[in-house]
């Protein structure tokens, strides 16, 4: 099961709901799925953003609506993400958690801890960016990459052992802790590039220039 959730960050790709077997709404994220005239299957936040006739049109349709205090202790994005893995998906993606409010864009990836720790494949993508955690290995192909710049980032205070292959610039069993650049704007290569750790967590990012 695929699930994509649609947060109130910048909605700027389309959202193909054939692609995907739930979509969950999320707070302003709503608005954006009206928009593109998609029923979602959840409706997840506490609506402090959103126009009550939105709302009202989606209660009419039956659709189940988790109504959140604003004063709560969880972001939106977070309480979607928990929604969808209750669903016990093999995969959930993200649109409308990257926007203007850097704050909730730096929330929403260590959010994706989540679902790193369930073993549920996650990313978070918008027209120009996909992102997503790894704290093992993973493969990248180069005709299905989303840009053609991939960056790691550590996550984790350090990420111990990163090999790189297939990329322009290679690495082998390297420690990479906060506080340096080393990995970003790499470009792959070959075919298949592959990413392997021994320890720690990084942020992947596929970009678009």
């Amino acid at each position: 099961m695929k699930v994509l959730i649609v947060s109130g960050g910048n909605v700027d790709i389309e959202i193909s709901s054939k692609d995907y077997d739930k979509i969950i709404a999320v707070d302003k994220g709503l608005e954006s799925v009206y928009n593109q005239n998609v029923h979602p299957d959840y409706i997840v936040g506490d609506f402090d953003s959103v126009n009550k006739s939105i709302i009202d049109f989606y209660k009419k349709q039956g659709i189940e609506i988790k109504k959140y205090n604003p004063e709560k202790d969880y972001t939106d994005t977070e309480l979607g993400i928990e929604c969808a893995i209750s669903l016990k998906p093999d995969a959930i993606r993200i649109i409308g958690g990257i926007g203007t409010r850097i704050d909730h864009t730096l929330a929403n990836i260590h959010i994706l801890t989540k679902c790193l720790e369930k073993n549920i494949k996650c990313d978070m993508v918008d027209s120009h960016n996909k992102i997503y955690l790894i704290d093992k290995f993973a493969k990248i192909e180069k005709s299905k990459a989303y840009g053609k710049f991939i960056s790691i980032i550590p996550l984790t205070s350090e990420v111990n052992g990163i090999t790189l292959r297939g990329f322009k610039y290679s690495l082998a069993n390297y420690n990479l802790s906060f506080g340096k650049s080393l990995g970003i704007s790499n470009e792959l290569v070959q075919e298949i590039a592959s990413i392997t750790i021994n320890k720690g967590v990084l942020i992947v990012v596929e970009s678009k220039d």
